[in-house]
């Protein structure tokens, strides 16, 4: 077991690393941003180090800056969190070069399933079923018009080495398909560094599902059940819960062995999600697969009963899995609100600034994964999301409920917030019904009744 590990990230998730760290005994490094110099990660870590100006591109995405402060404080594993630097296959290497144990998969595993083709086409061989389209990137416009003409419009474009919902075009007919490989090809190598494309088949109102696995060095591999990730604005996630009413208990156990056969198929370990695309009849196909730490981990773990970040770490210090797939029990439903600085009503307008009054709900079954306090100033540089509110109770009727009284009692002075616009979705009675799709927040234009 190592004794002290560098965290290579910001927010919510830093915390939530540094306590997951504490409870197993290892001391933390904080990195921050000189933005960041009042942040909360900053502030409750045994260490903390600037490793540059607030430009992500200049401190959080500066390898060279965190490498440097690992060997200042001694730090032996890394954490990444999610976003920036967590799966950068590049950087990985690099840690393991450094003799630095990094806190998720082997960068093989993180290149394969990092070019959306290529996973697609590996999934493909070890029979998890995939949507109908290319099988890797498309070298040209007449490649792409002769595949999409084979599966059927409309079609969606998209970027090999997307996520976050860049790179990705829908498309509904022969005439916009070269305008709209132009421009998600733009799109993703300015976000990306790589403007490779694929093309599939436009699968209509489906749930978005993903299925989180832990997978040690050992071979032994796990699932965790489910989270229901459709509740998105652009193909951002907004609210997401678990378990999904969609899944049948079959379903559920079909999921995960095929997720788990993708975990073999890849030589995956660590934490990692398999996300998939769910008719209303059930069946499914493979969209990608997460690397690293889900923004929406706490559902499972509550779900679940299993600290996935703990995991996390012992895993890559090369413990086994204390558990086995008939071990694993779900109880109860949990719910997650991601709470952002923005305005819906100005088609959520960021709004950076200072806190200037906090309260945040509390009582049995509400966890909030958060890094803000009151008096704390919320810099523009970075993702707006403040606060992760989750609810878990025994049934969904009652995780609703609570939900609901929580968000009420979250009041936030000195910036605008989507608390209210997340109030509206969970009032609503087609959410309430579970009927819903991963259109329905595009659908419905819950920012117009504030």
């Amino acid at each position: 077991m190592v004794n002290k590990i560098l965290i290579a990230n910001r927010g919510e998730i830093a915390v939530r690393i540094i306590r997951a760290c504490r409870e197993l005994g290892i001391r933390t490094v904080a990195v921050f941003s000189e933005a960041d110099r009042n942040a909360l990660h900053a502030q409750i870590a045994d260490e903390a180090i600037c490793i540059g100006p607030a430009p992500s591109k200049d401190s959080y995405l500066n390898v060279k800056a965190i490498l440097a402060a690992c060997e200042v404080t001694g730090a032996q594993a890394v954490h990444p969190g999610f976003g920036f630097l967590s799966e950068n296959a590049d950087f990985a290497h690099m840690c393991g070069r450094c003799n630095l144990i990094f806190i998720g998969p082997d960068p093989e595993s993180m290149e394969l399933m990092g070019d959306k083709a290529k996973a697609k086409k590996t999934m493909k061989r070890a029979g998890v079923p995939v949507v109908p389209g290319s099988d890797g990137e498309v070298k040209s416009i007449e490649e792409a018009k002769r595949i999409a003409e084979m599966i059927g419009y409309p079609v969606m474009v998209k970027a090999s080495a997307g996520g976050g919902g860049r790179g990705i075009r829908k498309v509904d007919s022969p005439d916009k398909l070269e305008a709209a490989i132009y421009a998600a090809k733009s799109e993703a190598g300015a976000f990306f560094g790589n403007d490779g494309i694929y093309i599939e088949k436009f699968i209509a109102n489906p749930h978005h599902i993903e299925v989180q696995v832990l997978a040690d060095n050992y071979g032994n591999a796990v699932y965790l059940g489910e989270r229901d990730c459709s509740l998105q604005r652009r193909n951002q996630k907004v609210l997401e819960e678990s378990p999904s009413m969609l899944v049948t208990p079959e379903l559920r156990k079909r999921m995960g062995e095929i997720s788990i056969k993708a975990v073999h198929a890849c030589g995956y370990k660590n934490a990692g999600t398999i996300e998939y695309l769910v008719d209303e009849n059930g069946n499914f196909y493979f969209m990608e697969m997460n690397t690293r730490i889900q923004v929406e981990h706490p559902v499972t773990e509550l779900v679940s009963g299993i600290d996935i970040v703990k995991q996390q770490i012992l895993i890559a210090c090369g413990e086994k899995l204390p558990f086995k797939q008939s071990d694993i029990t779900l109880r109860g439903h949990a719910i997650e609100c991601r709470i952002n600085a923005e305005n819906p009503k100005y088609n959520f307008r960021p709004s950076p600034g200072k806190i200037e009054s906090l309260h945040m709900p509390g009582g049995p079954g509400i966890r909030i994964d958060s890094a803000v306090y009151q008096g704390y100033t919320i810099p523009p540089y970075y993702d707006s999301m403040i606060a992760k509110l989750i609810a878990y109770a025994p049934t969904r009727e009652e995780a609703i409920s609570k939900m609901r009284w929580a968000l009420a009692e979250f009041l936030v002075d000195g910036v605008d917030t989507n608390i209210d616009y997340q109030l509206e979705i969970l009032k609503d009675k087609d959410f309430i019904n579970a009927k819903y799709d991963i259109g329905f927040l595009d659908r419905k234009d819950f920012a117009s009744r504030l």
